[in-house]
């Protein structure tokens, strides 16, 4: 009798071992294509960079890796469809610094920033300018806001939605210097240019990358950079702390990744050890994301984290000083 239950328990264990292995053989990931949803339009800063890194991705991952874009709401769509799906690794965000204060712009946000996501790494800082059309009768940035006082209707700005960084780093100014704008919301970061260059708006605090080619040809005026150092793409360029100035202010823009709740820890390991590996690619950077503007930034994910809490406490007191109510 005793032989035979320990006979039983050894068929049992190997019988479970090799349903487990079956198992693990079956879920190894990946086992199928994998998606980077940009919840923003084509052509922005996120959108080149989530491409970049899908193209070197998916031979890595011995999958497919698209790229699929799910613009609308200032990224609120897209970010809500990632949420909502399986924390399995197939479906992940690439996602910017409003990202974590969309909540103080929209009343009813359909999902926890912090709390439904988890954090694979940063990928990189996009510099932000404070860029004017060539024809705005402003120099520099203290005749800007001078300007935006004495005209009845203000300066408009334009912006890849309401809750974008671009209309967080215009509200922030206008804030701190008592500035009259008027915003100008656009369905995505792609018709901010256009409309700058043919003078439907006046400004914007936009990404470098895609306002260089104009500033370079002289479209585009640039007076100050948002973030609090100087870039060394534009190294003449003051920031708006110091150019205003405007003590305090320094606007930082980042990419990074994040997938849905309850990814395994192991996924989240090879994801981030993969792009991490791309971005630290000597040829992509110099190559791909530098004559972009696109500064490259790594990280782990417990550190990306700490970050996106930081970056809550930070603006959720500018969007209070600036007295921003959430719609």
């Amino acid at each position: 009798m005793l032989n035979k239950r320990i006979f039983a328990t050894a068929l049992l264990g190997a019988l479970l071992g090799l349903g487990m292995s079956q198992a693990l053989a079956q879920g190894a990931f990946p086992n199928r294509p994998v998606r980077i949803i940009v919840p923003l339009t084509t052509g922005g800063s996120n959108d080149i960079l989530a491409r970049v890194i899908a193209d070197r991705l998916s031979p890595v991952l011995g999958q497919p890796v698209v790229v699929e874009n799910r613009p609308g709401a200032g990224g609120i769509v897209g970010t809500d469809y990632v949420a909502k799906q399986p924390g399995d690794g197939y479906t992940i965000l690439i996602a910017t610094s409003s990202h974590v204060y969309q909540q103080h712009f929209v009343a009813k946000l359909p999902y926890d920033p912090i709390k439904d996501f988890e954090p694979i790494t940063f990928a990189a800082i996009v510099p932000f300018v404070l860029a004017v059309n060539a024809e705005l009768p402003a120099a520099n940035a203290k005749e800007f806001i001078a300007l935006s006082r004495s005209r009845a209707k203000g300066l408009t700005f334009g912006t890849a939605g309401v809750s974008s960084p671009h209309q967080l780093g215009a509200e922030w100014l206008k804030s701190m210097t008592g500035a009259n704008f008027i915003h100008v919301p656009y369905k995505g970061a792609a018709g901010i240019v256009p409309a700058l260059l043919a003078g439907e708006i006046d400004f914007t605090i936009g990404a470098i990358n895609s306002l260089l080619p104009h500033i370079r040809s002289g479209k585009v005026r640039v007076l100050a950079v948002a973030s609090a150092k100087r870039t060394s793409l534009l190294p003449d360029a003051p920031t708006i702390a110091e150019a205003v100035p405007a003590p305090g202010y320094g606007m930082e823009v980042w990419a990074g990744f994040l997938a849905p709740k309850g990814t395994p820890k192991e996924i989240i390991a090879r994801l981030n050890t993969e792009i991490n590996r791309i971005l630290r690619d000597p040829q992509i950077v110099v190559e791909k994301l530098t004559p972009l503007g696109i500064e490259v930034v790594t990280s782990t994910p417990e550190r990306f984290a700490e970050q996106m809490k930081s970056d809550l406490a930070l603006y959720e007191k500018v969007v209070k000083d600036a007295n921003i109510k959430a719609e």
